[in-house]
């Protein structure tokens, strides 16, 4: 077995323990293919898994490969990312890595030891809600030789998701209520939506997390704390905020329509949805925002629901 495929075949069961032993919602498997601009050129691989380590962080562990583009020369190691405000969803990302193993610049031997480091950002797009295609632009030294120079590459990846467990609301002897919203003929029933409720506003005074779930009492943001709420009355719902804008039936945008537990949905500037929350009833809704997980009033005559009310753009009813 040559060297690289050794060590691609030693991480390949590391990443299998790895999965074995952490939740499948919050992680997601990537390959990178890209280029290493020094002053000869090398062709770069990457194979790895990620996963949220606090707050806006999230680390990669992966396999790399690099192949000279011209003459002999390759190098095979692991490493070992950190990326920030990588959310899964569309947008702007930093990452710093470190990587090491063996290789040669002038060589198939594989007989020498390196390391390297990079730093730079990245851009994700979702064309489908469980898959993402980004590009990444890093800065590289590499220890063989001192060389260093730009690397950029593409990649894809696909996106794990959590199977909430499937919870009765309180009196019901229903095993599934999401089983049943999707038989409309089926009566949904009564308490589901005062129970979503409640599980929401267990979470008040939680602090606002990028990318947080609630797992292992971390805080939310806010797609997270509408998809924990629904999830623990087993109503599965996307994680990201523009899919759960798309979840249900659509309400009017007006007051008077609006019942218990509808997802309210808010965007900046009138475009993409940017940011939901779960209406509580009396003009209320609960969601997590800068201040952690609250309630605000949507009113324009309110001096902080103001803010929310201008963006308010829209209404998804989820439980008739």
């Amino acid at each position: 077995m040559t060297g690289p495929l050794r060590q691609l075949v030693l991480f390949s069961l590391l990443l299998s323990s790895h999965r074995a032993t952490q939740p499948a919602y919050a992680q997601q498997a990537e390959a990178h293919v890209g280029r290493f601009y020094d002053s000869t050129g090398w062709t770069a691989y990457r194979f790895g898994v990620t996963r949220p380590l606090g707050g806006v962080f999230r680390h990669q562990l992966h396999a790399d490969l690099l192949r000279r583009t011209e003459g002999v020369g390759s190098v095979a190691g692991l490493g070992i990312d950190v990326t920030a405000f990588r959310r899964g969803e569309e947008g702007v990302y930093l990452v710093a890595g470190l990587s090491g193993g063996l290789g040669s610049e002038t060589s198939s031997d594989f007989g020498e030891l390196w390391g390297s480091w990079s730093a730079g950002a990245g851009y994700d797009v979702f064309p489908l809600s469980f898959m993402s295609i980004g590009a990444e632009a890093r800065w590289r030294r590499l220890s063989l030789g001192e060389r260093e120079g730009i690397e950029v590459a593409i990649g894809l990846a696909v996106h794990g998701k959590k199977r909430p467990r499937q919870l009765r609301p309180s009196g019901s002897q229903v095993s599934s209520v999401r089983d049943q919203l999707s038989d409309s003929s089926v009566p949904v029933p009564q308490g589901i939506n005062d129970s979503i409720i409640a599980t929401a506003t267990e979470a008040m005074g939680r602090p606002y997390t990028y990318g947080g779930t609630g797992e292992d009492g971390e805080g939310f943001d806010c797609s997270g704390l509408i998809q924990y709420s629904y999830a623990k009355h087993g109503i599965e719902l996307p994680r990201r905020s523009t899919d759960q804008a798309r979840e249900g039936r659509k309400i009017d945008r007006r007051l008077k329509l609006l019942a218990p537990a509808d997802i309210l949905t808010f965007s900046n500037h009138g475009g993409k949805v940017s940011h939901v929350g779960l209406y509580i009833g009396d003009g209320r809704f609960i969601h997590s925002a800068t201040r952690g997980v609250q309630v605000s009033v949507l009113s324009p005559d309110d001096p902080y629901g103001r803010w929310w009310y201008k963006r308010w753009v829209g209404v998804r009813r989820i439980v008739k």
